[in-house]
Formats: C-alpha cells, structure tokens, sequence
C-alpha cells in the first residue's frame, strides 16, 4: 500500500514540479500549463498532507513532498498569508477599492432585487478614496455622489464592457488601451493627490467564460471548458503584453487594480505585476478568495502599487454581492529620498 501512495505522491510532486518549472522560464507557449496552473493550490494541498503522512510514519520518503513543497513556494510564493505585521493607518494614507460588480445584477444573475443598491450601500460604508470598478454600470453614478471625479470606459460603436474609475481627488487626464478584439479593456486616470499625480490603471483582462455547474464536468462541456480556457489565457497573455508597453511611458507613480481573470500561479499574473508589490502578500491573510470556480478559492482580483508606496493594509470581502468578492488596500506615499 505504501508504494502505491509513494507512486501516487511522485505523481503529485512531479506535477507540482513542471508546473513550478514552467512559471520560471515562462514557458507561455505551452497552453496545458496555463490551465494547469488553476490547480496549483490543490497540487500544494496534497504534497502537504503526504508530508505528513510520510512524518507520521516516520519515513524518509518526506523528503520528496517536503522538498517539492519547497521548490513551489520559492517559485510561486504562499497561496495563504499569515503573520502579516498590519500597519498603523493614518488620516492621510490613500484607501484603494477594486471590484467586479457584475454590472450591479442588471441581468438579475443573483436572485435578489435590491443587489445593487446593497452595493451602492457597501461602497459608501467602506468609504475609499478611489475605486475601479470593472462590468459597471452607468446609470450608477448618480448613487455614488461622494466622488467628485469619474472616468469611464467610452462609448463604442462596437460592444465593451463598461470600467469606472471613481475619485475624491481631481482626474487630471484620463485614458483607455483598447484592447484589441475583446469586450474587455484596461482604462486609466491620472489623479492629482495635494501637488503630487499619480496614475491608476484600473485592468479587467479577458475573461473565462465559464459558468460553474455540474454539466462542466461532462465530458463533451470538459473538453469545450478546456479549449476555452487555452484561448483565454492566450488572449491574456497578448494582452499583459499591450499592458506591459504602455506603463514603460508612464510618467507618474501607479497603482494597478482590477481583474486579471487568472492567478499568481500563471505567467499572466507574473508578466502583469512584473516588480510591483502584491498587497495581499504584503498585509493580507487566509487564502485572500475573490472569485470561487467550482469551489476552488481563487484570487483574480488584485491590487499592485509601484515601489513608492508603502502598503499599510490589505482587506478582502465576503459580501455576496458579485460573482466576484471586493479588495481594499490603504496605501501611503513613501517620502522621496
């Protein structure tokens, strides 16, 4: 029995190993890795509990899940955060938000009339400086009347889904990428904060286009789930690419928020954050869950300010009030040298 959990465990560890191996060198070309990559907690999750039980039995075979569990948190760092030292917030610290609010429930896909007031309502109690806010609606903006400034995605004659950018502090310039033949884009504001500007990119990649049920795991929908998400983490990918050009002429410090619609397992995430901080690495806790995918806790959405800022705080939600969960993060201007 037990070499047949050791065979079981070098399955595993190999696994967790390729894939490890294959952010490293970003290996993007490969496809099967991008969509593997999903299951990264899950390939963590079972090398820990053969570590265990290899340490219960008093056998040296710990070594692989040991070693291996190694390897990944070198390469990808801890899917859960803990014993992060939170930070004293002052007054004056700069209160970020990021949410995909489903189009506040427009198509009713929450049985709940009164969903997008509830998120009016969770806006105004959390009361952050800025917000972006990705599958907006426009006839909101009449609710959220403690922001002075906005910047929306543009009308298009061809269909995208609406971004916002909301702000106490004046929108000096605004401005949007375009992404080429998707509905999804990424928007940006420049913000004039006292005599300081800074820039916010609010981001909302291609998406899966998957919605989570029993019939996805037939095998006629697996194999069409499968295809879809190869296309749209290529479609990513192309599109961290364009991202990427753009902020090499930035002249501003920025915060990049929104969402990726992929994990920090994949070179999507890697190729986007780039050497920005991730604020859930920095202050948050637990698994830091933003969007749920047949019941796996991913996190998607993300907050990534540049090296001037100091991250102070970092908050998920549990309001049901998306398909998505909101992000916070205070943030604080780091004096210059």
């Amino acid at each position: 029995m037990t070499k047949f959990l050791f065979v079981v465990n070098i399955l595993f560890s190999g696994l967790l190993l390729i894939l490890s191996l294959s952010y490293y060198f970003n290996l993007e070309s490969f496809s099967l890795f991008s969509v593997f990559s999903l299951f990264v907690p899950i390939l963590f999750l079972i090398n820990l509990l053969f570590l265990v039980f290899w340490m219960f039995r008093k056998s040296r075979k710990l070594i692989l899940p040991l070693g291996t569990l190694f390897v990944g948190y070198l390469f990808f760092g801890s899917f859960y955060a803990m014993f992060n030292e939170k930070g004293e917030v002052s007054p004056d610290d700069l209160n970020i938000m990021t949410f995909n609010a489903w189009r506040f429930n427009k198509n009713g896909w929450i049985k709940d009339s009164n969903i997008g007031d509830k998120i009016i309502d969770f806006i105004k109690e959390e009361d952050p400086d800025i917000i972006c806010i990705q599958e907006h609606s426009r006839m909101r903006y009449k609710q959220l009347r403690q922001f002075n400034y906005r910047s929306e995605t543009p009308p298009y004659h061809v269909p995208r889904t609406t971004q916002a950018i909301f702000s106490k502090y004046p929108i000096v310039s605004e401005g949007s990428l375009d992404l080429p033949r998707s509905k999804n884009n990424i928007i940006y504001a420049d913000i004039l904060i006292e005599e300081d500007t800074i820039r916010i990119y609010n981001i909302h990649l291609e998406s899966f286009k998957i919605v989570p049920s029993r019939e996805s795991f037939s095998e006629e929908e697996s194999e069409k789930n499968y295809k879809r998400l190869v296309k749209t983490f290529d479609k990513q990918m192309e599109q961290a690419k364009i991202f990427d050009v753009h902020r090499e002429s930035c002249p501003y410090s920025y915060v990049v928020c929104g969402d990726m619609n992929n994990t920090q397992f994949s070179n999507v995430y890697k190729q986007l954050r780039g050497d920005l901080q991730d604020t859930f690495f920095e202050q948050g806790s637990g698994f830091g869950k933003t969007y749920s995918l047949f019941g796996l806790p991913l996190r998607i959405d993300y907050i990534f300010p540049d090296s001037s800022f100091e991250v102070i705080e970092h908050k998920n939600y549990k309001n049901r009030l998306s398909d998505h969960f909101p992000v916070k993060a205070t943030l604080r201007r780091k004096p210059n040298p």
